[in-house]
């Protein structure tokens, strides 16, 4: 699956947002900031970060911060997303998240996995390519049917049911 690009001015916008939006993270009990960059069909970029609870279950990732808010302000189809942690490697959503982006997000929609250590020199890859870089310093630029193939969303509803 071929991933569209997005235009440099706006993938370093995204990259750049999804950094920033760690600092909303509220999480006390892992430490693990991670912060994610929305990008709405009329350029509009909604940051997420993660926030934690005590009951553990009901943390909510940075992903899904970042659509509840996007949907809630009127937003309902996105084109980009870029997700970043405190990691000097790449990290992906999470299943959970993976399938509520689905609902919203195109299946050839960019998603840029952004290191913590993110430079204008870092080498981008995809996400076949990133796993035989496992560990290094690597920008991931993947889609949303990468993320989560032979997905269930919702078009399948539609699908007629004997």
């Amino acid at each position: 699956m071929s991933v569209p690009t997005l235009s440099d001015a706006k993938r370093a916008q995204l990259i750049i947002s999804a950094l920033k939006a760690r600092d909303g993270s509220y999480s006390p009990y892992s430490n693990f900031r991670v912060g994610a960059a929305l990008l709405a069909e009329d350029e509009t970029i909604v940051l997420g970060a993660n926030v934690e609870c005590a009951s553990y279950g009901g943390t909510i990732c940075a992903e899904r911060t970042a659509i509840v808010k996007g949907v809630s302000d009127g937003h309902k189809r996105f084109n980009g997303l870029a997700v970043s942690s405190d990691v000097d490697g790449p990290i992906s959503p999470c299943g959970i998240c993976r399938q509520v982006l689905r609902e919203f997000c195109p299946l050839d929609m960019p998603i840029l996995l952004v290191p913590s250590n993110y430079s204008s020199s870092t080498q981008t890859v995809s996400a076949t390519e990133a796993l035989q870089k496992e560990g290094e310093d690597i920008l991931v630029l993947t889609s949303m049917g990468e993320m989560l193939p032979l997905s269930f969303g919702p078009s399948n509803l539609d699908k007629p049911n004997p």
